[in-house]
């Protein structure tokens, strides 16, 4: 969810920044790794939340990867960016981008500059970037955080990938589902009316249904279309929460789910670490990569390395590593190569997890058109039993 937090910057004084955050604490710790004095936190309005989510969202990674082709190429920062601008036909990212010219120009470093578009640029980014300008090293800066991020859009195609063929079974089930409940079953139940009590009961547990549906079908439509919007501005995420607690507590999911997030977590990390960024203020930028009851191990963890304890050590007290990432990261203390160590795991446990994705689908499409199909055909089979008995009793 989105918040609005006001900070006071040491060169700018009070500012306004929105975010993504899981709640007002992580919201707080975001901005507080930036370095910024938290004035308030609350959450965005309504309607400032839906414009935002329908508003183009910025094309973060394409304009990574063109500036660092500019830079390459001995074009100047100001330059660079004039060039983006000047080419993009998007009125809203040219405006973020003429904003950045602009700051520029008055002569503000570029991790600055970028803060002022909040919406655009997350913190994870304006850290990176901050920390690239003591090295001046902002190709470097860029090249790490393309990387991190074709990485994770790479990971989140093979998981969408493996989950289309499900989600279009269930949709067409659905539908077939749909149109029988809707539109067949109260045709049916006009045949049926006369029979009354002949019916065995499912059957007439279908015809009632029909009845139902045939009488008060605006209102079953007004309540589908209530639901929709209920889901689309905030319901389905409520929701999938919600179904995020539940399949947390089947073991073989719920540890899936858990190394998923610590992926994140540890490729995330990785970036920030060989980026410049120290651990604990990394550690406090990262929190809202994971679950509630997760952040709560992370912050503790955290409170353990700023008391002296190892990276390795903080996170196995804590359940934050698994038996590879835990030899890993210790190997990573040995050599001093933490970051680096810590981008190894986060790849380690992507190929896992794209295997373990296409084992699912392989086995979840044949069990999903086995339930569809037992549901569409108990539907059929209902409809028709009175005429297969009407027809055992004439003969």
């Amino acid at each position: 969810m989105q918040f609005i937090v006001k900070t006071l910057k040491p060169d700018t004084g009070v500012g306004m920044t929105v975010l993504e955050a899981s709640d007002a604490a992580d919201a707080r710790r975001q901005v507080a790794a930036l370095g910024h004095a938290v004035l308030s936190v609350a959450r965005a309005p309504l309607l400032s939340r839906l414009g935002t989510g329908r508003a183009a969202r910025f094309p973060l990674l394409l304009f990574s990867q063109e500036l660092l082709s500019l830079l390459n190429s001995g074009i100047t920062i100001v330059e660079a960016v004039e060039t983006l601008a000047e080419k993009e036909n998007r009125p809203a990212v040219r405006s973020v981008l003429q904003g950045i010219v602009n700051s520029l120009r008055e002569g503000r470093a570029f991790s600055s500059t970028l803060e002022d578009s909040p919406q655009a640029f997350p913190p994870l980014y304006v850290a990176t970037v901050r920390a690239s300008e003591r090295t001046s090293g902002l190709d470097e800066a860029l090249s790490r955080y393309i990387a991190y991020a074709t990485q994770l859009e790479t990971l989140r195609g093979r998981l969408v990938s493996a989950a289309i063929y499900p989600a279009l079974l269930v949709a067409v089930s659905s539908l077939v589902i749909l149109f029988l409940m809707g539109y067949v079953v109260p045709r049916f139940s006009h045949i049926y009316e006369d029979m009354g009590g002949d019916l065995p009961f499912l059957s007439r547990l279908l015809l009632q249904w029909g009845m139902v549906v045939e009488k008060y079908w605006p209102v079953l439509i007004g309540l589908l279309v209530v639901f929709a919007v209920v889901m689309v501005n905030g319901g389905g995420r409520m929701l999938g929460r919600r179904l995020f607690r539940v399949l947390w507590r089947f073991p073989a999911v719920g540890e899936r789910m858990r190394v998923f997030q610590l992926t994140r977590l540890y490729r995330t990390l990785g970036m920030l670490l060989r980026g410049g960024i120290p651990i604990v203020p990394a550690l406090e930028m990262v929190s809202g990569l994971l679950s509630v009851a997760l952040q709560a191990h992370l912050t503790h963890a955290t409170r353990s390395i700023r008391e002296g304890n190892t990276i390795s050590q903080a996170f196995e007290a804590d359940g934050l590593t698994t038996a590879v990432a835990l030899r890993m990261l210790r190997v990573g203390e040995r050599a001093g190569n933490m970051g680096e160590m810590m981008e190894r795991v986060a790849a380690f446990h992507d190929e896992e997890m794209a295997r373990w994705a296409e084992w699912v689908t392989r086995l979840l499409g044949p069990a999903l058109m086995l339930l569809m199909g037992l549901v569409i055909g108990a539907v059929v089979v209902l409809m028709y039993l009175p005429i297969f008995q009407l027809a055992d009793s004439i003969r």
